[in-house]
């Protein structure tokens, strides 16, 4: 169930399949801004359309550089030779570390006036590590709002400043590749050293590949030093290709390794640039299979289809090691990833965030400055995830719906930012514990059909009528009118329901034939018209949902509840038919009954539960329709079976 404030994932049972991924986040930006930063015309194809690559596209034409689109992902990009046309503008970046560090280094170096800001997050992200490298360049760099932070105004320099300047590495690597980027805008020799021990160090390895195809060689002592020749400028390279996301990659891989796999993913291998495709050395450390070609990788769960715990020193993966901490949670043992501190300069603290989360699952965590441990629970709760507005924070805890109770990722829309359709590449390469839905008039068959259904198949059943008649049940025990919605509401949210066989028991007591009565359906028809009840129900519904699989038997089954439900049946029969069926269950029962009464009950109630507001009945999308008039139950059970099997599944 999807809304623009959550999305409900459903246990998954296992996943397999492939997935091309998007453009790298990282190598897009990166190439976005030496394309225009170039002497000549570069096509850049392959690009991720997202909203930090947005952010860039916006900023560069803001600058007055020529940026075109191709289609298919693709930009034609006319460089400036680091002469921005446009010396004074205002550019708003968002929440986008990859735009922002470069263009600030590139604009500070380039001679103009400008005010650069973003989200209030981009605002609370440090950058005075980088402003300080630059003003000793002779930048001329103001902040204007906290001192060490964005918002920042570049006012035109002489830029006559050192020619060796130092940067910290253990913050963000982005400094240190905002500088190296700017410095042939200076066209005189520059050293650059780092201070400290240099985080995320393949994101550097990126931005010195990037440079030299763009044609400046920097000159390196290993991790200690860099130096950018006098007469460095950027050439066009003519076409650059963006590899796939290696960061995006891990989610599917890890999803493989959960839940069976094979799942490839295309765009990257162990020939890419990016480091994040050794996440994947950190899966087989966990023990997945894992397999790599040039440009695809592939994994599956390990023989004993559980993982192991790892203790891993993360500062190669900063962004896959999240990944990493929610695949913990389905891993025998205790997980403790290290040296991340970089996660607490992120879109958001990730430490904390991801220390949160994962505690509404069920797991204990430990947190430090710069690591965390995770030991999992021996069942992983459904909870609603918060995200933070990060990203990555909604990618990786999908892969906790593998949990037995699925789970709700809350603002999944933030995956905009480097990955729009994440959520439905992940839906195709996962399979969730299948339901079928059975729905129908009253009297048509639909519950003992759908309970015998589950009995062949060994799946959970769900009588979802019998739960509003249930909740009439229990307003009348706890003297609630069937008025009163919000009453009701909460009454729904506290009754523990459960079924066995034909048995159904509520708060733990076995309920009996007064379940079936008139009266009852009469008053469950009644509080099932309400919104608030109905709303109070569905999570109640949705834990039904359980391996190997659910039938669900009852109104909105098909359209509300379980919109993806593998089958989907509207079983119904004649008025007639029907009235002489529930005649012969109440008699059966030696209960009174008159066939002429039942036959205008049904007639009326027919006609009240398609005219209502609420779910009113009828046949749902995508539904088979059974008509049963000429039927048996043993006959129309196996119509349901011989369906299901159809679609695929084995019964």
């Amino acid at each position: 169930m999807t809304s623009e404030n959550f999305i409900d994932l459903p246990p998954l049972l296992s996943a397999r399949g492939t997935i091309t991924l998007p453009g790298s986040k990282s190598i897009s930006n990166r190439v976005l801004l030496l394309a225009a930063l170039s002497e000549g015309t570069t096509e850049v194809r392959d690009v991720l359309l997202s909203d930090d690559t947005e952010r860039m596209v916006d900023g560069l034409r803001a600058l007055g550089v020529k940026v075109e689109p191709l289609g298919d992902n693709a930009y034609r990009v006319t460089g400036c030779g680091g002469n921005f046309p446009v010396k004074d503008a205002e550019l708003f970046l968002g929440n986008a570390g990859t735009a922002f560090r470069p263009l600030t280094a590139a604009l500070a170096l380039s001679g103009g006036h400008y005010k650069l800001s973003g989200v209030a997050r981009m605002h609370e992200r440090p950058i005075g590590d980088l402003v300080d490298a630059l003003r000793a360049l002779g930048a001329n760099i103001d902040y204007l709002g906290n001192e060490g932070f964005p918002p920042l105004e570049i006012l035109p320099a002489t830029l006559s400043g050192a020619a060796r300047v130092s940067v910290r590495g253990d913050v963000s690597s982005q400094f240190l590749t905002a500088l190296l980027m700017a410095l042939p805008l200076l066209d005189r020799e520059v050293t650059v050293e780092v201070v400290g021990e240099l985080i995320s160090k393949p994101y550097i390895e990126i931005t010195l590949a990037m440079m030299a195809r763009f044609g400046v060689a920097v000159q390196r002592d290993g991790w200690c030093s860099f130096t950018v020749a006098p007469g460095s400028r950027y050439v066009s390279p003519g076409v650059m290709y963006v590899e796939g996301d290696a960061s995006s990659a891990s989610y599917f891989l890890a999803a493989g390794a959960i839940g069976g796999g094979p799942v490839r993913i295309e765009g990257v291998g162990r020939d890419s640039i990016q480091g994040d495709v050794r996440f994947a050395d950190a899966l087989a450390l966990m023990g997945a299979k894992i397999e790599q070609g040039t440009n695809w990788m592939e994994a599956r769960a390990p023989q004993s289809g559980r993982l192991r715990a790892i203790d891993l020193d993360c500062n190669h993966i900063p962004d896959a090691a999240m990944t990493l901490a929610v695949a913990a949670l389905f891993a025998e043992g205790v997980t403790t990833l290290r040296n991340i501190a970089s996660w607490r300069v992120k879109e958001t603290d990730r430490i904390a965030a991801m220390a949160i989360e994962l505690r509404k699952v069920g797991a204990t965590v430990e947190e430090g400055a710069d690591y965390i441990c995770i030991t999992p629970p021996a069942q992983i709760r459904h909870a609603a995830i918060d995200t933070y507005d990060d990203h990555r924070i909604a990618m990786c805890f999908s892969l906790a719906a593998f949990g037995a109770e699925g789970m709700r990722i809350n603002n999944p829309g933030c995956v905009a930012k480097t990955f729009p359709d994440y959520f439905a590449a992940f839906a195709s390469v996962t399979q969730a514990v299948p339901v079928i839905a059975i729905d129908g008039p009253s009297a048509s068959g639909k519950g003992t059909v759908a309970q015998r259904v589950a009995a062949k198949l060994g799946y959970h059943f769900l009588d979802s009528g019998a739960l509003y008649r249930l909740l009439a049940l229990a307003a009348q025990d706890d003297g609630i009118a069937l008025t009163d919605e919000a009453g009701l509401a909460s009454l729904a949210e506290r009754m523990e329901v459960r079924f066995e066989g034909e048995q159904i028991w509520l708060d733990g007591v076995l309920v009996g034939d007064e379940l079936r009565g008139e009266q009852c359906a009469a008053a469950a028809s009644k509080v099932a018209s309400l919104p608030m009840v109905r709303a109070a129900l569905l999570n109640k519904q949705h834990a039904f949902r359980r391996s190997p699989g659910l039938v669900a038997d009852g109104r909105d089954m098909a359209s509300v509840v379980f919109p993806d439900a593998a089958l989907k049946i509207f079983l119904t029969a004649s008025a007639e038919a029907r009235a002489d069926r529930r005649y012969k269950q109440l008699k059966e029962k030696g209960m009174d009954a008159n066939i002429a009464a039942l036959l205008l009950d049904i007639r009326l109630r027919d006609e009240r539960d398609t005219q209502r507001s609420v779910a009113p009945l009828q046949q749902a999308p995508g539904a088979s329709l059974l008509d049963t008039t000429a039927l048996n139950i043993e006959q129309a059970v196996q119509e349901v079976l011989t369906s299901y099997s159809a679609k695929g599944f084995k019964i």
